[in-house]
């Protein structure tokens, strides 16, 4: 079993803010506002239009790029993924069947008391996984064979540009899921470190912009990855 860390959601780029993570370390998932067309028929929804607590007015109107999708959460039905750039494409399409996609976001801290393990002002934090039930969808093979017809996908952000601009799509499985509450990837004391699950676990020597980067993990890694999220404490992330 292997694993891959994707850097998704809301950011200081896009649309200028992040997601926040609240004193308990639960959070909202913020995705990106859709910077490239869209078929005229799809169903596009609108930062106003998804189950977020936080003011979004300043950007209520605009369409937002929801991948990944999460059952259950802003309305969608399934657990997909898809890319178009190669520096993700090209570690996700060696994954298969039965691996482990995580995604993580940075998130702002809110709130006056957070946890000790929260980092001050924002932090880098692992907010879901997929286990993967089919192999990676190499994009450009798509249309030509794709997985169960194409129902599997329709409500994947890149399946509704126009082009469609996917190098991968990814579809998870059983035991796929948005967390309750995030897994740190940054030290306590300051966001822009990251902690052992980057530099011991990953291959990510944890310098520079880490938290933009994928990462891969083995499997004893990714074990212990899910075991940390299981076990409901997220301190046993910077503890060991």
């Amino acid at each position: 079993m292997r694993g891959v860390a994707i850097n998704v959601g809301a950011n200081t780029n896009e649309p200028g803010f992040r997601g926040p993570i609240h004193d308990d370390g639960t959070f909202e998932f913020v995705p990106i506002p859709e910077s490239a067309p869209t078929r005229e028929d799809a169903d596009v929804p609108t930062y106003a239009d998804l189950d977020l607590t936080i003011d979004v007015s300043s950007v209520a109107d605009v369409p937002v790029h929801l991948d990944p999708t999460f059952a259950g959460v802003h309305g969608c039905e399934r657990y997909t993924y898809g890319d178009p750039w190669g520096v993700k494409a090209g570690p996700l399409l060696e994954l298969e069947a039965g691996d482990v996609v995580f995604f993580y976001a940075t998130l702002s801290t809110a709130g006056d008391t957070p946890a000790d393990w929260i980092a001050p002002r924002w932090g880098a934090y692992l907010i879901g996984h997929f286990r993967l039930d089919i192999d990676p969808v190499d994009g450009s093979e798509y249309h030509e064979s794709p997985p169960n017809g194409t129902e599997r996908f329709a409500n994947n952000a890149h399946v509704k540009r126009d082009p469609f601009d996917a190098a991968v799509l990814l579809s998870g499985g059983d035991g796929s899921a948005l967390y309750d509450v995030a897994i740190p990837l940054s030290e306590p004391d300051a966001g822009v470190d990251a902690n052992r699950l980057v530099t011991q676990l990953s291959s990510d020597s944890g310098k520079g912009p880490w938290w933009r980067r994928p990462m891969r993990f083995d499997g004893e890694a990714v074990e212990e990855l899910l075991t940390i999220r299981d076990s409901g404490d997220p301190r046993r992330a910077v503890q060991g």
